[in-house]
C-alpha cells in the first residue's frame, strides 16, 4: 500500500473526524451510497466506523480508484474498521418510493447494522432523512471526508459484485461491465430484449 497511487489525491487528514473526537464523540460513522443513477439494480449504502485516529493510505472517493484498487482497499477497510453496515434497497422499492427515499432507506439500514451505535454521522450529500443520531451532511463528502470516502468504497464494491452476479442471470445486458448504468451497450440491449426484472421502471425506460 505504499505505491504512488496510494498517496495521490488521498484525503490527507481527519479534519471532520478529529473535531468530533475532540468534542467527546467516540464512534463516528461515515455514510455513503452507490447506485443512485443506474437504470437497473439496487441502491447500496455503507456506513463505516474506524478506530480513533486510524488513517489508511489510499482512502479517497471510490469513483477515482480503479476496480482492482477499490477491492484491495475494501479488504483493508473490512479488517481495520470497528464496524461496517450495509443497506441494500432493490429496484422494486426504488420504483415504489423513488430513488431519493430509497437512498435514505438504504442509509438507515446500513446505520442500523452498526455495532456500536454511532455517536455521530458524517453523511455524503446535501440531503439526509434524519435519525435520532446527530449528523452532518457534507456535499462532495466522498472527496472531502476520510470516513465517508471509506464508506463510498465499501458501497461501490458491494454493489458492483451484485451487478456481476446479475450479469450471469441476464447475460445480454452487459451488467458486469456497465453495472446497470445507461451505456450505449445497455440501452441497445433494452431496445432489443426489453426490460428485465431488475430494471427501474420508474426511470421512464420505455422512452429510451
Amino acid at each position: 500500500m505504499n505505491s504512488k497511487e496510494d498517496f495521490e489525491n488521498t484525503i490527507e487528514n481527519l479534519t471532520f473526524e478529529t473535531e468530533l473526537w475532540n468534542s467527546g464523540k467516540r464512534f463516528i460513522a461515515g455514510v455513503d451510497e452507490a447506485g443512485r443513477g443506474p437504470l437497473a439494480g439496487p441502491v447500496v449504502a455503507a456506513a463505516v466506523i474506524f478506530p480513533r485516529h486510524l488513517r489508511l493510505d489510499g482512502i479517497k472517493d471510490s469513483k477515482t480508484i480503479s476496480a482492482k484498487k477499490r477491492y484491495e482497499l475494501f479488504e483493508i477497510i473490512k479488517s481495520k474498521a470497528l464496524s461496517i453496515g450495509i443497506g441494500i434497497v432493490d429496484n422494486r422499492i426504488i420504483d415504489e418510493i423513488n430513488i431519493l427515499n430509497a437512498t435514505f432507506r438504504a442509509m438507515h439500514k446500513a446505520i442500523e447494522e452498526l455495532i456500536p451505535t454511532p455517536d455521530y454521522l458524517l453523511v455524503d450529500g446535501p440531503y439526509f432523512a434524519e435519525l435520532n443520531i446527530p449528523a452532518k451532511k457534507i456535499v462532495d463528502g466522498d472527496s472531502r471526508c476520510y470516513t465517508i470516502a471509506a464508506a463510498s468504497i465499501v458501497a461501490k464494491v458491494i454493489r458492483d459484485e451484485i451487478m456481476v452476479q446479475y450479469d450471469k442471470q441476464y447475460p445480454d445486458y452487459g451488467f458486469a461491465r456497465n453495472k446497470g448504468y445507461g451505456t450505449r451497450e445497455h440501452i441497445e440491449a433494452i431496445k432489443k430484449f426489453g426490460l428485465t426484472d431488475i430494471h427501474r421502471k420508474s426511470f421512464k425506460l420505455h422512452k429510451l
